[in-house]
Order: C-alpha cells, then structure tokens, then sequence
C-alpha cells in the first residue's frame, strides 16, 4: 500500500528529512509578540535614558538611533547568540528562543540544517557587532570621541554581512523557504532583513558626514596655525 504523505515539517525544500523535528508547542503570535514586546521595553529603556544619562542633550535622531543600537544588541547576543551556542539541538528544543529559531526557519531554512555560512555569520555578528553595538551606545552617551567610528564600523559590518546573508540565497535559487509567502518570505526573510541594510545604510552615512566634518574643522585649524607661524 502507498502513501502520499508530505514531510511532517513545514520547511523547504519540501524533501528535507529532519528526524529530530519537534514542532512548536507555542502559537506564533505568543513567539512574534514576545520578541517584539521585548524589543519595544527596550526602545522605552533607552530612549528615557538616553535623556538622563547622556552627559550633553542628544536630539531625537540621536536618541533614536541609540534605540536601534540598543535593540540590535540585545538581539545580535542574545538571539543570534543562542543561535551560535544551540544550532545543533534547535529542531528538538523547545526552549522559547529555539522555538523562535524554528519558526523564523520558515523562511529561511539554512537555521535549521547547519548551513555553514549561516553558523560562521551568525557567530561574527553574535561576538563582533553585539557587543560593539552596546558600545555604541555607552560612546554617544558618555561622548567618547569614537563613537562615530564605532557607528560607522558596526553599521557597515551589518549591510556586509547582510549583502552576504541574501546574495547567497539569491544563488542556492530561494530554495530554504515558500518563495512569495506573504509572512514567511516578505515578512520575516525580506522585511526583517531588509532593516539591516535600510537603517545601517543611513547611519553610515551619518558617520561620514560626522567624520568628514570633524576632519575639515581639523584641516581648517592647521591651515590657520601655519599660517599665523609663517
């Protein structure tokens, strides 16, 4: 007797055999609502102080991009590093974070093979651009003179890493998820993904900016210095 039935998983390419798959035992809301609840007591956090503990006034877009480095933080070490520390063990887990994994490997299911890339680019951006991004945020507070340096570095580490992360899937030909799902490919592997290039991109140009200016008022005090010594 034959049988049509489908894999009893719900990732792509629809053949893969995950004998260790558990599925979640949590509702995707309760995950998504959870991750964003976070994100946003986060934002709330940083914006009160990047009102009181900042040692000059910062303006709005200060303040916010102080936000987003404080968000990327949290979500570069904590999940992307639970991530690095569990890949092996996420199809069987059902700690809420490996739950998180799995369902985001809706979209992408390179999380839940142990794709080489994505294990080697999830660990960079865990120990470099976490730690860094929550560095971020202590220069603007405390105005260390490297804090558009460091913007710059992290910012430009993300759109890399980025590029990387959706070119490669560009050329396995979109096969780690449903290709046009309205949630799984537009919203959690384009949109959410999308950002880091977006908001990275704008900073980037806000640490040239910041920098060129810094450098021309230097240029403009030499100028003026030799030529009050000659």
């Amino acid at each position: 007797m034959t049988t049509n039935a489908g894999p009893l998983h719900p990732y792509w390419p629809r053949h893969l055999k995950l004998d260790n798959f558990v599925p979640n035992d949590r509702p995707t809301w309760h995950i998504l609502v959870g991750l964003f609840s976070i994100s946003g007591v986060l934002v709330a956090i940083t914006w009160l102080l990047s009102s009181r503990a900042s040692v000059v006034p910062l303006g709005t877009w200060r303040r916010l991009s102080l936000c987003w480095f404080a968000v990327c933080a949290f979500i570069h070490m904590v999940i992307e590093g639970w991530f690095c520390l569990y890949h092996e063990v996420l199809l069987g887990d059902q700690a809420f974070l490996s739950q998180l994994w799995k369902e985001y490997a809706k979209g992408d299911s390179r999380y839940i093979i142990n794709d080489t890339f994505i294990i080697f680019m999830e660990t960079i951006t865990a120990c470099l651009w976490g730690p860094l991004s929550l560095w971020v945020v202590i220069a603007f507070l405390r105005q260390q003179p490297l804090r558009f340096v460091l913007q710059l570095v992290v910012s430009a580490g993300q759109i890399y890493g980025d590029v990387l992360y959706f070119l490669t899937e560009h050329h396995n030909g979109f096969q780690h998820g449903e290709l046009g799902h309205p949630i799984y490919f537009w919203f959690y592997f384009v949109f959410m993904n999308g950002l880091w290039l977006v908001l990275p991109g704008v900073l980037v140009f806000d640490s040239i900016k910041q920098l060129t200016h810094a450098q021309s008022m230097l240029d403009t005090k030499v100028m003026k210095t030799k030529s009050k010594s000659n």
